[in-house]
């Protein structure tokens, strides 16, 4: 691979995982970027989902001090991530590659509503919570649904899984939203993770780019768990919409 090439895909990984910790749209930065370098559309999701996963450890690690004292809410919903997550990641290989080319536009497309218009999502969140301070702890048996919806999609492509993790514990868990973030950096690590097993025995992996991924994703989740937090919202929702919209247009056009 060339130096300009691994040096593109480092940084992309550098980006995901920050953003990752942060919004949860990192697949919006390094999928296209793969897409961009030619590889197939199904290579590039699988290699970017295995290499994003020590990134996602790393925010989660990030965020342990808001993780304490949630044993049993990251047990509960767990389950149903892990359930998502393998029944995506199967989804995923059985179904044809033209079948991924013609539904992933349409989760991206869906994925960059989700990031435009998290800020509303975050203000109703508030409002609601605000209002209503009886929402059950761990968010009852619709959430669990929700998050398995959310594990399957996680499984399959993952893009903006984390905004949409985070839109649902904050409509139905009443917490504060950086234990919530922590909560859902952790089940986003759950279905990457299960997925990334499933991939490494029976798809079709680039490991170049997954060791290029996963040691820029790792110094990203670290900075999205520091730094990362001062980063404009308005700056970053933008770079996730533009690299977006360029991986629409190299599906439709490959």
């Amino acid at each position: 691979m060339p130096l300009l090439n691994q040096l593109l895909i480092l940084t992309a990984g550098i980006a995901a995982g920050c953003i990752n910790t942060i919004v949860g749209s990192g697949t919006l930065i390094t999928f296209p970027v793969l897409l961009a370098l030619g590889y197939p559309p199904v290579t590039a999701n699988v290699s970017n989902t295995i290499g994003l996963v020590p990134g996602g450890l790393s925010g989660v690690l990030g965020y342990r001090r808001e993780l304490t004292g949630q044993r049993a809410r990251l047990l509960r919903l767990g389950t149903a991530s892990l359930l998502g997550g393998a029944l995506g990641a199967i989804l995923l290989l059985q179904l044809p590659p033209q079948a991924f080319k013609a539904i992933v536009p349409i989760l991206i497309i869906a994925a960059l509503i989700l990031v435009v218009v998290q800020p509303r999502l975050s203000r109703w969140v508030q409002r609601r919570r605000a209002a209503d301070g009886s929402s059950p702890e761990h968010g009852g048996p619709l959430l669990w649904l929700a998050v398995l919806a959310s594990g399957v999609y996680g499984g399959y492509f993952g893009a903006a899984q984390g905004v949409l993790l985070i839109g649902l514990l904050g409509v139905f868990v009443h917490d504060e939203l950086q234990r919530l973030n922590a909560v859902k950096n952790f089940l986003a690590l759950l279905v990457n993770t299960l997925s990334a097993l499933i991939f490494v025995f029976v798809a079709d992996v680039a490991w170049q780019v997954v060791a290029l991924i996963a040691v820029g994703s790792i110094i990203g989740g670290q900075l999205g768990a520091t730094v990362g937090r001062r980063m404009p919202p308005t700056v970053l929702r933008g770079v996730i919409v533009v690299v977006g919209l360029v991986a629409i247009v190299r599906l439709l056009t490959t």
